[in-house]
């Protein structure tokens, strides 16, 4: 039922074609308020919201800590502001502050649309910079939402419809900007690639992306350009 609803999410994706890129994060944020539907589905939980808000109740989410951050919906980076920039010199300067300042491509890497999903804000909070990974199965720790987060161990567990899109984020990451993966990481993501291969909606969403980024990611599948219109 959640991949359906996660599904009409990029079914119903809005925004004008052939936009602008945008420059910076803060104009990646607003870009993306237009790009999806103004009511849709947040990333991590599958949740409805409409504008900033999240309906917690309709989709069984119980706030863990925040209920004012877990109303609310905020914009995450699926590969983190810290996996980004935290080798780059900018950030050995002056943090990420710096760097949205300075470097141009952090720049382009923190603006990346392909890269920026809606996510209740209490699990954004939450997952910070953790990597993704394996964990035991546990229930209950935002109610229904599937994802899990082991804040001892750093790591987060998304739900199952997700996993393939998070795989194929991180190798578009790595190659457009040229970011390391570690092996464990790698072979992670690449068996999360072909367990779950591109659904119609994670299709749908990069056609949409690539209408406004200029290009797709070529590891969900090609886009046609030419239907930007």
């Amino acid at each position: 039922m959640r991949f359906k609803i996660f599904a009409v999410l990029c079914l119903l994706l809005s925004f004008a074609a052939h936009a602008d890129a945008p420059r910076t994060f803060s104009e990646a944020k607003k870009v993306a308020w237009k790009l999806y539907a103004p009511q849709s589905t947040e990333f991590y939980c599958g949740c409805k919201y409409k504008g900033n808000r999240v309906d917690l109740e309709a989709c069984g989410y119980v706030p863990r800590k925040n209920a004012s951050r877990a109303a609310r919906i905020e914009w995450e980076h699926i590969v983190p502001a810290w996996q980004i920039g935290h080798q780059r010199q900018c950030w050995q300067d002056g943090g990420r502050k710096n760097c949205s300042r300075n470097d141009q491509v952090y720049q382009r890497a923190e603006a990346d649309l392909h890269n920026l999903v809606p996510s209740i804000g209490e699990v954004n909070g939450d997952r910070s910079n953790f990597s993704f990974g394996w964990l035991p199965e546990q229930s209950g720790q935002y109610g229904s939402c599937l994802t899990q987060i082991d804040f001892k161990a750093k790591k987060v567990m998304p739900r199952p419809s997700i996993r393939g899109m998070i795989a194929r984020t991180y190798f578009y990451m790595s190659k457009q900007y040229n970011l390391r993966l570690s092996k464990q990481d790698r072979q992670l993501y690449e068996a999360w690639n072909k367990t779950y291969p591109p659904q119609a909606w994670e299709l749908q969403r990069n056609q949409r992306v690539a209408c406004v980024m200029g290009h797709g990611n070529e590891f969900v599948g090609p886009v046609n350009m030419k239907a930007c219109g």
